[in-house]
């Protein structure tokens, strides 16, 4: 039996880049898809001898031909799609709201939320149509899909849109057999996530050192989620480190 097929977005550094290499060591082949081709030909070098295969495809989630360019690539190269992991994303600086320029509120909706939308659509056209039927479909919401850090309007809308997404796929696809579910982490040890051992802004305007956890918890539950008989789905999981400040956050 041919093995499941993925597509993992954002796959060339943290969470994308350990969840493509956990899938492929399960024994998924995994393509892996980003804006810079040098990261993901490392996150392929580091794969497991033996298991999945790993394909990097160049992509800007952004741009609807990009992306329609990397399903096309996925379906001629692995013949059909069994799960999408939607991982890219990006934040804003830390501005004060009414100083966030117009530019830089469109670039994070473009990359965060067209982008998932965009891979979804493409996803869905693959999923339904092949034999058999089917697939799933992982959005990375984030803890800031249910509460603010100071100073992230764009990137917190766009989190707080993607649980709609999640919820609208769930619903509209479950007649194709496509299952839609919500990881949202809070305070991976990634590039991105890392700096919180540093200290970040509260709400009540001190800077406080955050507790952080290993990116491989949330690989692991992203190899679970996808693991998963399409008769049963996870609609949303909360990852994160434990001590973190997020309930009681404000």
């Amino acid at each position: 039996m041919a093995n499941k097929v993925a597509v993992v977005t954002g796959a060339g550094s943290g969470i994308g880049r350990a969840s493509a290499l956990a899938l492929q060591g399960q024994g998924f082949d995994v393509v892996v898809a980003g804006r810079r081709v040098a990261e993901l030909e490392k996150t392929a070098e580091m794969a497991e001898a033996g298991k999945g295969r790993i394909v990097p495809v160049a992509t800007d989630v952004s741009d609807p031909s990009s992306v329609a360019a990397l399903f096309a690539k996925t379906k001629a190269e692995c013949g059909r799609l069994d799960v999408l992991f939607n991982n890219a994303g990006m934040g804003a600086p830390p501005v004060d709201l009414e100083d966030l320029p117009i530019e830089k509120w469109k670039q994070v909706v473009d990359v965060n939320l067209t982008g998932s939308f965009n891979c979804a659509q493409e996803a869905i056209k693959i999923m339904k149509a092949q034999s058999p039927m089917g697939g799933r479909i992982i959005n990375n919401g984030s803890i800031s899909a249910y509460a603010p850090r100071p100073n992230s309007v764009a990137y917190t809308a766009t989190k707080h849109a993607i649980t709609g997404l999640t919820k609208t796929i769930s619903l509209d696809c479950r007649k194709y057999d496509i299952a839609c579910g919500q990881i949202d982490v809070g305070n991976a040890d990634t590039d991105m996530g890392g700096r919180m051992k540093a200290g970040v802004p509260q709400a009540n305007g001190e800077v406080m050192a955050e507790a952080v956890m290993d990116v491989q918890h949330v690989a692991s539950a992203i190899v679970y989620m996808a693991s998963l008989p399409l008769d049963a789905n996870v609609l949303f999981m909360t990852v994160m480190a434990t001590k973190m400040p997020f309930v009681g956050r404000g």
